[in-house]
């Protein structure tokens, strides 16, 4: 009997940072203790727009479990897979893709942000059809909770939606998940302008050195209206203050923002305080790190082990939406 079951996971794109620290990892680190969880290395999804240098993929793939292990998910706990390595993913996919329109596709509103932000010069067939690769990685391990912000909400009504079209056409095999919203905001970039993000080189890898970290919120933008450390500040336009706020206790947040607003606390004791706060966050996840990265064999193994017990579910999966569907042809 499936007790309740956690999916996520992150597109292998390159290391992780502080805005997927805050946005799901940490969450994902306190999950595992209440729930089934598996974490998928979306390497598949990644090709949509890298699929002119897979070869970068097959390096993020590594990284990004050694990010994954450093921030505190436990294998024994949590099952990390490779996307690409269960096919039944992918035949899921194309089943689903069957009775799945494309105007139900273009209409979703994240695939068209998406598409917008993203560098590719016309829309792809696999960027179209990213929500219903998704929809796959979700029951094929008939998962009934996946964690997401609000951006990711039409993805996962695509998926309840197809769910209950498949479950109304065939039988009822496949389990329409819940959304788990997360309340945590996202992070923005060291340079005030957008979220944290590796393209726009405004992140704070998991793994940065102290003087990787002391540099990066050195030249961090602050409050654009402050010109003198007397002068007023305004916290809730500063990307610092959010930072104080993500990685800090209430009390000191408020003791910053008092400080702030009253022109008694400049930009760099702000700046120095977080930079000590985050020197101190990151640096056991370094050591974690790094302890894992000297190890390769041990983290192939807990790649290969958590894949293995993924496509064992997958086949059990696939044999109930095949003869659901009258596909066992023989038996």
């Amino acid at each position: 009997m499936i007790t309740e079951r956690v999916l996520t996971g992150d597109r292998v794109t390159g290391k992780l940072h502080l805005g997927h620290y805050v946005g799901s990892l940490q969450n994902r680190v306190a999950l595992q203790d209440q729930y089934e969880t598996f974490v998928l290395l979306a390497d598949i999804q990644a090709l949509t727009t890298h699929f002119e240098q897979p070869g970068l993929i097959r390096h993020h793939l590594r990284e990004v479990v050694l990010d994954y292990l450093a921030a505190g998910i436990d294998p024994a706990k949590s099952t990390i897979f490779v996307q690409s390595m269960v096919p039944e993913i992918a035949e899921l996919t194309v089943l689903f893709s069957m009775f799945v329109t494309v105007n139900l596709l273009r209409h979703n509103p994240t695939v068209k942000e998406e598409s917008k932000s993203s560098s590719l010069d016309e829309m792809y067939y696999g960027f179209l059809g990213y929500p219903v690769s998704q929809a796959a990685d979700i029951t094929f391990c008939k998962a009934t909770i996946v964690p997401v912000g609000d951006d990711q909400l039409p993805h996962l009504e695509l998926t309840r939606k197809i769910v209950r079209r498949f479950n109304e056409l065939y039988q009822p095999v496949l389990v329409e998940p819940q959304a788990l919203i997360s309340d945590m905001p996202r992070l923005v970039g060291t340079d005030g302008n957008a979220k944290m993000s590796k393209s726009r080189g405004n992140a704070i890898a998991l793994d940065s050195s102290t003087e990787e970290i002391a540099f990066k919120i050195k030249r961090a933008t602050t409050d654009p209206a402050r010109v003198h450390k007397t002068d007023p500040g305004h916290p809730d336009i500063c990307p610092i203050y959010a930072y104080h706020c993500a990685f800090r206790s209430k009390d000191e947040a408020a003791e910053i923002r008092e400080g702030c607003t009253a022109g008694t606390m400049g930009c760099v004791a702000c700046k120095s305080q977080i930079t000590a706060a985050l020197e101190e966050l990151i640096t056991p996840m370094r050591e974690r790190r790094a302890g894992y990265a000297a190890k390769p064999q041990l983290v192939d193994e807990i790649i290969m082990t958590g894949t293995e017990r993924a496509r064992s579910i997958a086949r059990q999966t696939m044999n109930e939406v095949r003869e659901a569907m009258s596909l066992n042809y023989f038996g």
